[in-house]
């Protein structure tokens, strides 16, 4: 009489449901990231840095909320560079129209970013053009008319102050104000995702949209809407960007294109859609915006700095990435 031994099997730890785990890997390495901060200087941890650094990750965490929309289409919205740069400037143009210009500065803003997003959507939706190249020539489109615009040089219109309290002012003593909006919109994005028949038809279009559209989801619509909310949240952060700095710059929004799709990746949102959730594109955020924080205060030139950037976001998307495209 034989007895056969069941063969052993490897211990696991289950993460609580509804867990994701680049969500954990996203906060393990922001605690990873503070530590390292605490090294090389002994401000780092102080709530007047971390409170500066949440200033400056709100900007990043307002386009990225319209980034992360767009990818759980399984879309990608590159015109943000210059999306960020127009609504800063057309903001700050209608500054200079007097006293109603003033009180439209920051609608305007975020109505050409709208407009924008809507002809991205327009074309990728109903004209079946893929996202990738509409927006990048929608991008160099914007890019050649606020030149034009401009006439190459630096726009000389400056922000209002209604834009620089935005950004700057602090309605809760000590808490930047740039903090109190991001914190709004993404209460809003939380609440759009995931409690509102337009939210769950994103997930539904991400996940296969021939298969939304069978089940009854106007899915042209939907695509089209979400460019929409994607382009005003980027320009919206071009018109925070302009009050942070008091005015608009050239090419102001070339430097958050890149990080707002790796914030919204690092978080755990599922680059071809139908999965990811808002506390980790916020996990993303803050990760970069650390990440970025430590080399400049390790004092690494340019180039380094673009180097350890890269390696480390690779090396992330590693961690967990593979996995999900099984």
């Amino acid at each position: 009489m034989s007895s056969s031994t069941p063969p052993l099997k490897a211990r696991s730890f289950p993460l609580p449901r509804g867990v994701d785990p680049a969500v954990l890997i996203a906060f393990g390495c922001i605690l990873l990231l503070l530590m390292v901060g605490a090294i090389y200087s002994r401000n780092f941890l102080s709530a007047t840095y971390l409170l500066q650094q949440l200033k400056v990750a709100s900007f990043l965490g307002v386009i990225a909320t319209g980034t992360m929309m767009v990818i759980l289409l399984g879309q990608i919205d590159l015109s943000v560079p210059w999306v960020v740069t127009a609504g800063a400037m057309m903001a700050c143009a209608a500054a200079s129209f007097g006293p109603m210009g003033v009180v439209l500065a920051v609608p305007v803003g975020i109505l050409c970013g709208a407009l924008i997003g809507l002809f991205n959507g327009f074309a990728t939706a109903y004209l079946r053009i893929p996202s990738m190249i509409v927006t990048l020539a929608t991008n160099a489109v914007t890019q050649g008319l606020m030149v034009v615009y401009t006439g190459g040089f630096s726009p000389q219109d400056s922000a209002t102050p209604a834009m620089r309290y935005l950004a700057t002012g602090e309605l809760i003593p000590a808490v930047p104000n740039g903090v109190l909006v991001w914190l709004v919109i993404g209460l809003g994005a939380v609440f759009l995702l995931n409690r509102t028949t337009f939210g769950r038809s994103i997930y539904a279009i991400g996940n296969r949209e021939r298969a939304a559209y069978l089940s009854g989801i106007r899915t042209r619509r939907i695509v089209m809407l979400t460019f929409v909310l994607s382009g005003a949240l980027s320009a919206f952060g071009g018109v925070l960007l302009a009050g942070y700095a008091s005015k608009a710059a050239q090419s102001m929004g070339d430097a958050y294109l890149l990080p707002a799709i790796a914030a919204v990746v690092l978080g755990g949102t599922h680059v071809l859609g139908g999965k990811g959730s808002y506390l980790g594109t916020v996990a993303g955020v803050v990760l970069i915006t650390l990440l970025q924080s430590i080399l400049s205060v390790m004092q690494i030139e340019e180039a380094g700095r673009q180097l350890i950037f890269g390696a480390v976001i690779v090396a992330m998307l590693l961690l967990y990435g593979r996995q999900k495209a099984l």
